[in-house]
């Protein structure tokens, strides 16, 4: 396998491409700035470090030293606790009638309201937005074409199409004049902080309720996590039972 292949050796401790992943894979995020043949390099680097300090660690018998064996003791009594709670929510998971249950249960948190899909040409002044909705207007031009060759928006390369948003999501001024048009209708200029706009209403959804199965594996793990902190909670309330809690 490509990922055992030996990399580097120190004194026989052998470091494989599997250690150099591991390593990346620790990082989080942050590790993918360093899985180029550039980043490897400097983490096998840092890998045949931590060998040659591990290896005169050994030569000093540092792992006798007090210090360390306190420290050793507080990091594993934080690896059992860790490993206790593990084996306490192991198994407790959320089924699909969980979930179900909960989803019939709330229904308000899987409501969606009303939303309208939009296209808009933003310009700089109120007389070139009149100028250029005059030319719309007169059929000398599309507004796709309009919004490509004008538009100041980002959106003007999808013809102006901001796609579907909700009440709310966009300043107050042009929100307003989108949820008060019909579908098909145009309209400007509308002056916003970002300047002036003719808006174009695409079409409108109405209210709706997020259908179940689309959100089905997302509900079971929100479940399956309330499920966990449940039993968690349970657990220490036993633990309290069983041993003797003083607070000073």
């Amino acid at each position: 396998m490509a990922n055992s292949k030996i990399l580097a050796s120190v004194m026989g401790k052998q470091i494989t491409e599997a250690d150099v992943d591991e390593f990346i894979a620790n990082l989080g995020q942050r590790g993918q700035n360093y899985n180029t043949p550039e980043g490897r390099k400097i983490v096998l680097d840092e890998l045949i470090n931590q060998k040659l300090l591990l290896l005169d660690a050994q030569r000093n018998l540092y792992e006798g030293d007090p210090l360390f064996q306190a420290q050793l003791a507080k990091m594993k009594e934080n690896l059992l606790i860790s490993f206790a709670v593990e084996k306490t929510v192991a198994n407790v998971r959320a089924t699909e009638a969980d979930a179900k249950a909960f989803y019939d249960a709330n229904p308000e948190q899987f409501a969606q309201g009303e939303t309208v899909n939009a296209s808009h040409i933003l310009v700089d002044s109120e007389e070139k937005a009149n100028d250029i909705l005059a030319k719309i207007n007169a059929g000398e031009i599309t507004f796709e074409d309009a919004a490509q060759q004008f538009s100041s928006c980002p959106s003007s390369a999808k013809g102006g199409n901001l796609g579907d948003f909700g009440a709310g999501q966009m300043v107050p001024e042009f929100d307003e004049a989108c949820f008060a048009m019909e579908v098909g209708e145009m309209r400007g200029p509308v002056k916003t902080q970002f300047g002036y706009h003719i808006i174009k209403l695409n079409a409108k959804n109405p209210a709706s309720t997020i259908p179940y199965e689309q959100i089905k594996a997302q509900l079971i793990e929100h479940v399956s996590q309330d499920k966990q902190k449940t039993a968690y909670q349970s657990k220490l309330n036993q633990l309290k039972i069983l041993y003797q809690v003083d607070r000073f």
